[in-house]
């Protein structure tokens, strides 16, 4: 197998002017060319960690959108846009390739600031469907003939924002196309009765030639006068609904195409041609495999969704897989559903992410993945609470963001006891800019009767999940970071769920919780190697901060607070209302993709960073 584009290829490649250019090539060239991206794909992955299995499954497809279609006229919009490297490649990026989802370099996502081409954020599942009719409608109000062609993954549309576009798409007389790509996954393996419709449909290629020869056939049935004309049309459209059934987005006023192979290139581009000569919404549906081209993803696309970099040869990771706050959140909440029937799982297609695996194979009838549809298992979370069960709802921090309606109105005003287990919080990373965790502790802390933990080690997260469950009410919300548990200096004999406060006769107070406390602790150590002195409050509970509280820390000469998440609703500035002595240290902007280290050092959060602010304090 290639490892990467061959020299002189890559060259020759570079050449063209793209993605114009790629209407040229003849079928035996864009055979090679999908091998060759296919081979820079795994190579890049491979380093720079990233979505490899969606982004094998769509080469083919990604070529015939640009060989039929002319972006950046004709927009393209992805969904999820983790599934958009090929089209980076093709729209003139291959030389900053092996940048992707490194500091400065290509997002893992569309972000239409860094490409023309890239004509919509698509970070998170499920809007293109509405992004591309608000499009579609703007360019027909602008007399535009060109089309919006939203691509959208069978998982994300379990989502219920694309069903909420397709509803109002069918009838709108838009140059609208929804690729409708199927491969049976999202991240864990799709569920519900849309990913069981699509799943029929998926064998049906008789659906598509039927049709076409039941279409023809009646087409040429002569018609002589007005009467006569709509008598026989009426037994035309018996006739077809006598042979075969309309699909659902038939229903919904779309013309329907499909299924289609994903991966034989000219089959693609009849179909989307096909689709592009209608000039009114069309749905094509195209059958892809996740994983095409690479053995280990093609056995385990799911593993191959979102990966770290791994080893070449084998799809091995670089660095084998340790315990993480996602996996020890899933085996202590397995622990106690092993003693208490009421608790129930939740996940939204994220059974491994969340770490929620182990209680799906221990508890299979307690354990509940409702799809991509945030708001609709939070819902569901309350519906199981009234009636006495403990759900637990895993979920990353950003994608929570889509559930704030169903927190205030179905758990918060009815006082609904459930636990939120709010995975990835914080800084995450490479992924960038749509996927950071800065905004769960603002949003909750609006909302009434919601309590939220953020532990700083395992042992304190197991305590949150007990507390949480069992000595709280309303809805509990306990975040932890995208990572594992590390030794630190500062720590006490006992596991608290309220805060801790280390005392060292210092005039200086610093605050933090959650992952910053280790950060805070490397300062702390610097410093004392300075013989500087500082004391530390370590907040869990972020409830907690009461007038006896505000008047402990009001007696320190300064107060310091280094808050991993925004600004703006943060714990820190609620606190600055009140005490005029703090100097907070939060985020006041949306965070780019650079790795954790990064980010916290450029955020002025990291221990070396804290450590400087404080230094030059004392």
């Amino acid at each position: 197998m290639e490892t990467n584009m061959t020299k002189g290829y890559e060259e020759e490649f570079n050449k063209l002017k793209l993605p114009d250019d790629l209407k040229k090539l003849s079928y035996e060239q864009c055979t090679r060319l999908c091998k060759e991206i296919r081979s820079t794909l795994i190579k890049t992955v491979s380093k720079n960690g990233g979505h490899l299995s969606s982004n094998l499954g769509v080469v083919e497809l990604s070529l015939a959108l640009h060989r039929v279609f002319s972006s950046p006229k004709d927009k393209l919009i992805w969904d999820v846009g983790h599934q958009s490297y090929t089209h980076k490649i093709l729209t003139g990026r291959l030389k900053d390739f092996s940048t992707l989802r490194k500091e400065n370099g290509l997002s893992g996502f569309c972000k239409p600031s860094e490409s023309e081409h890239d004509a919509f954020v698509s970070g998170h599942s499920s809007n293109s469907v509405s992004a591309a009719l608000g499009i579609a409608s703007a360019m027909k109000l602008n007399g535009d003939d060109h089309h919006a062609v939203a691509i959208i993954g069978d998982g994300a549309a379990t989502g219920g924002l694309s069903f909420e576009g397709l509803n109002n798409a069918g009838k709108s007389n838009t140059n609208l196309i929804v690729v409708l790509n199927y491969n049976e996954m999202s991240i864990s393996k799709n569920v519900g009765a849309i990913a069981k419709y699509l799943s029929n449909f998926r064998t049906k290629e008789s659906y598509k030639k039927t049709k076409t020869i039941v279409e023809r056939a009646l087409d040429r049935i002569p018609v002589v006068g007005q009467p006569i004309k709509n008598t026989l049309k009426f037994s035309k459209d018996t006739i077809k609904n006598s042979i075969f059934r309309t699909t659902l987005f038939e229903d919904l006023g779309f013309e329907f195409v499909g299924p289609v192979d994903g991966h034989d290139l000219e089959e693609l581009e009849d179909a989307l041609n096909k689709a592009k000569m209608m000039k009114k919404p069309v749905v094509v549906q195209v059958n892809t495999i996740k994983g095409k081209g690479y053995a280990p993803a093609e056995e385990n696309p799911g593993e191959f969704h979102g990966v770290s970099s791994f080893e070449l040869e084998t799809g091995n990771p670089d660095v084998s897989k340790c315990d993480s706050y996602s996996s020890v959140f899933g085996c202590e909440l397995s622990r106690l559903a092993d003693e208490d029937e009421r608790i129930c799982a939740i996940t939204a297609a994220m059974k491994y992410g969340t770490g929620l695996d182990k209680f799906a194979k221990s508890h299979k009838d307690r354990f509940f993945d409702v799809g991509i549809a945030e708001g609709h298992a939070l819902t569901f979370a309350g519906g199981l609470a009234s009636m006495g069960k403990l759900p637990v709802f895993a979920v990353y921090s950003s994608f929570l963001q889509r559930g704030y309606d169903q927190l205030i109105h179905d758990l918060s005003i009815p006082n609904l006891h459930v636990l939120i287990g709010i995975d990835r919080a914080g800084i995450v990373g490479e992924d960038g800019i749509t996927h950071q965790g800065i905004f769960d502790v603002p949003f909750l802390s609006t909302i009434p009767n919601v309590t939220i933990y953020s532990p700083s080690n395992y042992d304190e997260l197991r305590a949150c999940i007990s507390k949480g469950l069992y000595d709280d009410s309303g809805i509990v919300a306990v975040r932890y970071p995208r990572s594992s548990d590390n030794e630190c200096s500062l720590k006490k004999d006992y596991i608290s769920t309220n805060y801790e406060l280390y005392e060292n006769g210092s005039d200086i107070l610093v605050i933090t919780y959650g992952r910053l406390f280790k950060q805070v602790s490397y300062a702390y150590e610097m410093l004392k190697n300075d013989n500087k002195v500082i004391d530390v409050l370590k907040l869990i509970n972020l409830n907690c901060i009461d007038d006896i509280m505000i008047e402990k820390i009001m007696s320190y000469k300064k107060v310091f607070f280094f808050e991993e998440c925004y600004y703006n609703g943060s714990v820190s500035q609620r606190l600055k209302n009140k005490i005029s002595n703090l100097c907070t240290t939060a985020i006041n902007d949306f965070v780019p993709q650079a790795t954790v280290g990064s980010s916290l050092e450029h955020l002025g959060l990291s221990g070396n960073m804290i450590y400087k602010k404080l230094s030059s304090e004392i």
